[in-house]
């Protein structure tokens, strides 16, 4: 399960993906409007995106955030990783410690397929894929 911060983290950059250029940046109040998402929430998110290089921002009354690579080269697995951490499809869904194959809770052979899977589609499944299908009518993400 993702993150209320990652899903808000992935949101926000399909967002700017679609609406946001180099030259026209989008301010975080219209991405915190438009998503509904509360803005001082949303400036913690869209700044660790920026620290790590995944968004740029300039300050100013022409300021804003944008995309600093293309939509293609980011994959959900670069935010989920940025944001919850590289743990986030090991931890153990019973115990508060990690189990593993060596040492496998009662649920690990169920679930453990179920999460490679996940990962993989996190990991192949870019910016550019989620934008396409919203350009299509295929998926409004709540936006």
């Amino acid at each position: 399960m993702l993150s209320n911060t990652s899903k808000y983290a992935i949101r926000a950059v399909i967002y700017l993906a679609l609406y946001s250029t180099k030259e026209k940046k989008v301010g975080i109040k219209e991405v915190s409007s438009e998503l509904d998402i509360p803005s001082p929430f949303l400036g913690k998110i869209l700044q660790q995106l920026a620290r790590h290089h995944i968004l740029s921002s300039t300050k100013g009354p022409h300021g804003g955030f944008y995309l600093n690579r293309p939509a293609m080269d980011i994959s959900l697995m670069d935010i989920i990783e940025l944001i919850d951490g590289s743990d986030t499809f090991g931890i153990c869904v019973i115990r508060t410690a990690p189990c593993s194959d060596e040492d496998p809770c009662s649920l690990h052979d169920k679930i453990a397929p179920m999460r490679h899977e996940e990962r993989m589609l996190f990991a192949t499944e870019s910016i550019a894929d989620l934008v396409s299908e919203f350009r299509e009518g295929k998926d409004r993400i709540s936006i």
